[in-house]
């Protein structure tokens, strides 16, 4: 595995006592790290207890901040390097989190990653939450599990985001509804980033998994 272990001191918490809360992980997008996201918590039912997580790679310069697998290259975006990826987070929460239930959170990259983790381990994973990202392509030996399991997900992205190559769109347009119980939406005028809207659409789902007894 070409992915390097992530950093167990890099991680950021929320406050208070985490015992007997549901978790959510929250994974950033390429070029950013832990404190991108984690500003999101105030933002996020106070159910949760809430881990920010910071990428195991380093972008080629000048690209600031840490990515989850690379983007460019012979390589870049491989579904190996994103399953890679998804491995490193799913080993991170062996070592470091112990809760009832555990949620994801992505955003870019860190949603590609949250789908994959979702993938690897459908019955470790109540939902997960993928903003400007997507499914990425192949079969993983979850996938079938995960199809009859049908966890939430919600899945949202800008109506001018051209950052995401359109094929990996309309694979993930595709392949979401045939896996999970899919709410998506499309965010007319918002580019690559997350709107005030799209944080309220978040806010409902978050709390519609706790009401559920799912979060």
């Amino acid at each position: 595995m070409d992915t390097p272990p992530l950093d167990a001191e890099a991680a950021l918490w929320s406050d208070g006592d985490r015992t007997g809360r549901p978790l959510l992980v929250l994974l950033h997008g390429y070029g950013s790290d832990e404190r991108d996201l984690f500003a999101l918590v105030p933002h996020l039912p106070p159910e949760y207890a809430v881990v920010a997580l910071r990428a195991p790679l380093v972008p080629p310069f000048p690209t600031p901040g840490h990515a989850w697998y690379p983007i460019d290259g012979l390589d870049g975006r491989g579904p190996e390097r994103v399953t890679d990826a998804a491995v490193r987070v799913i080993e991170w929460l062996d070592a470091h989190a112990d809760a009832p239930t555990t949620g994801l959170l992505g955003f870019s990259q860190g949603g590609a990653v949250a789908i994959q983790a979702l993938r690897l381990q459908p019955e470790r994973f109540a939902f997960a939450v993928n903003l400007s990202g997507y499914a990425t392509p192949g079969v993983l030996p979850g996938d079938a599990a995960l199809a009859e399991r049908r966890p939430p997900v919600l899945w949202g992205r800008g109506g001018r985001d051209d950052v995401i190559p359109e094929p990996l769109v309309a694979h993930s347009t595709q392949w979401l509804p045939e896996h999970v119980e899919l709410s998506g939406r499309v965010y007319p005028g918002l580019t690559h980033s997350v709107s005030a809207p799209e944080l309220d659409d978040v806010h409902t789902f978050l709390r519609r998994q706790i009401e559920s007894g799912s979060g």
